[in-house]
Formats: structure tokens, C-alpha cells, sequence
């Protein structure tokens, strides 16, 4: 069975696109907020998220300890666009198991997503 990866971000082209590199190898849930990923993940088996820090009204790191609160226990990757150091230290301090600087290359990505699903 093919592992479910749920991508959120609130750039419809970085959901897209990054939706396009993973459906080849896991079936892909997307959320456009924080909010509508806490409700996914209520109610779908999902293996590893990958979470935008920056997003309106909830943030990743906001989304992130939400998850945990929840006792939420899937891997998460974050992805960045700033590279603010503060931000993924924070997402590391979390218990996130990596994470990735945007635009990022394809190759990159998936390596990452199989090794943060080795983890699991």
C-alpha cells in the first residue's frame, strides 16, 4: 500500500508542485492552512506531513505543536522558503525529522521524504 503524504502550504503553485513530484511514488492529501490539516489529519491515515512554516492566521511551528498537543506521532518535514535559522531550529527542537529550503530539487525532496519515512 502506498504511504499517504499530506503536503500543506498556502502557495497553490508550491502545492502543486510539489504534489506532482510525490504522486509518482505515495498517494498525496493537500491542505492550504494549518486548520485544514489539523482536520485531515483527524480523519485520514496519513504517514509523514510536510508543513510550510510560513502561513497566514496558524503558522507551521503553531501547526506543529498543535499536532503534538493532539498526540499526533507522523513525521514531519518543513519546508522553508526564508532559511531563517531561528525557524528551523525551532521545527528541529519540535521533534520534526528534517527539513528543506524552498524552491527545492525533486531529487531532494523525495530522498528526504523516504529517509524522514525510514524513521517512522
Amino acid at each position: 500500500m502506498q504511504k499517504r503524504i499530506l503536503v500543506v502550504d498556502d502557495d497553490k503553485m508550491n502545492l502543486k508542485r510539489t504534489g506532482s513530484i510525490l504522486k509518482k511514488q505515495y498517494a498525496v492529501l493537500l491542505a492550504e492552512s494549518g486548520e485544514e490539516a489539523l482536520r485531515l489529519i483527524k480523519t485520514e491515515k496519513i504517514d509523514m506531513i510536510l508543513l510550510d512554516i510560513a502561513m497566514p492566521k496558524m503558522n507551521g511551528i503553531e501547526t506543529f505543536e498543535q499536532m503534538k498537543n493532539d498526540s499526533v506521532d507522523v513525521p514531519v518535514i518543513f519546508l522553508t522558503a526564508s532559511g531563517d535559522e531561528d525557524d528551523v531550529l525551532s521545527a528541529i527542537s519540535l521533534g520534526a525529522v528534517n527539513y528543506l529550503k524552498k524552491p527545492y530539487l525533486p531529487h531532494d525532496l523525495l530522498r528526504r521524504v523516504a529517509k524522514g519515512l525510514e524513521k517512522k
